[in-house]
């Protein structure tokens, strides 16, 4: 049944955007752009009065109504793919993600995603991320592999959400890179948005770009040109770390996007390490580690997944190459 709620403004809420007001609301238990889109689908009055726009401010003595329409079931099929299921409780699932794998659906990509996945696995999830999102918080590339949490309630949703937002979400990825970094360690701080030119790609040629910064530490360098790095998302923008290395001059080994499709010669001479390159059909990037607060139990949790055997075994054949004659 759809259920339907009444508030008055009172004098110390004037001026306050309508969803700001109602994401205030302990009754309705919803975020901002829960409201928003009740908003679009015209579930929300101002004084008898179809509400337009969630921003809309509201004066004193306003009366606001809300109708939360009846829960749906999702629509996406749930289909039986196997998941590498770190941790699990009645809250939130931390998956490791395999490369390949979409996260959720999309255009081209309706079926074989990781939503697909999780609603065969548990049914429910978190609905704030909308019908095609359900329970996902943050993501990762389809070519990268490695730990994300997805929510199963929107309490805890809305928790992880906040904890993105406010960066204390730890989040620890091992990459695989092409030269020699500048310096040891650093940060990467530019703004990234779309490509001025291929809407397709991000890039930090923009004007109209969002905060974003990637903390680097070199753990390994070979002389046959590549590093090992261990990075830090700060922000977590489309594409970040890939933008970021790729900016630097040191994309990411096999990234199709922002780097190079195939290995440069000079690696033809190291034939176990070329042919790895040639081998690995993804970006060499692995979500290693993973740490949040559980929305519930109010713990710190950490989790971390090793290198997947594609990457384990260019790793090796880095390796095995340092001790090659030239």
């Amino acid at each position: 049944m759809s259920r339907s709620y009444q508030f008055i403004v009172q004098p110390d809420e004037a001026r306050q955007r309508l969803d700001r007001f109602l994401s205030r609301r302990q009754a309705l238990d919803l975020s901002r752009s829960q409201i928003q889109r009740l908003v679009e689908m015209d579930q929300v009055a101002v004084n008898g009065q179809i509400a337009a726009k969630a921003s809309v401010l509201l004066r004193a003595g306003d009366r606001v109504e809300i109708i939360l329409p009846e829960p749906q079931e999702s629509r996406i099929l749930p289909q039986d793919i196997p998941l590498d299921i770190v941790y699990e409780d009645e809250s939130v699932i931390v998956v490791n993600k395999p490369a390949g794998m979409v996260v959720h659906p999309a255009a081209g990509n309706y079926t074989g995603t990781l939503v697909n996945a999780l609603l065969y696995h548990c049914r429910f999830l978190s609905g704030i991320g909308g019908e095609l999102r359900p329970g996902i918080v943050h993501r990762l590339d389809k070519g990268t592999s490695g730990l994300l949490v997805v929510a199963k309630t929107d309490a805890a949703h809305r928790s992880l959400s906040e904890q993105i937002k406010a960066r204390t979400i730890r989040r620890v990825y091992k990459a695989i890179v092409y030269g020699k970094m500048p310096q040891s360690e650093g940060e990467i701080e530019t703004l990234i948005g779309r490509h001025p030119a291929d809407r397709k790609k991000m890039s930090t040629l923009t004007k109209k770009g969002r905060l974003a910064i990637t903390r680097y530490a070199v753990e390994e360098f070979f002389s046959s040109g590549f590093s090992l790095l261990r990075l830090c998302l700060q922000t977590g923008r489309t594409h970040q770390i890939r933008v970021h290395l790729s900016s630097l001059g040191h994309p990411l080994v096999a990234d199709p996007v922002y780097g190079r499709r195939s290995p440069p010669l000079s690696v033809r001479k190291h034939q176990k390490l070329y042919q790895a390159i040639v081998d690995l059909k993804r970006q060499a990037l692995h979500a290693e580690l993973l740490g949040f607060i559980h929305p519930e139990q109010n713990r710190y949790l950490e989790f971390t997944a090793p290198l997947p055997q594609d990457l384990a075994n260019l790793l090796d054949a880095l390796r095995e190459s340092e001790g090659e004659s030239p």
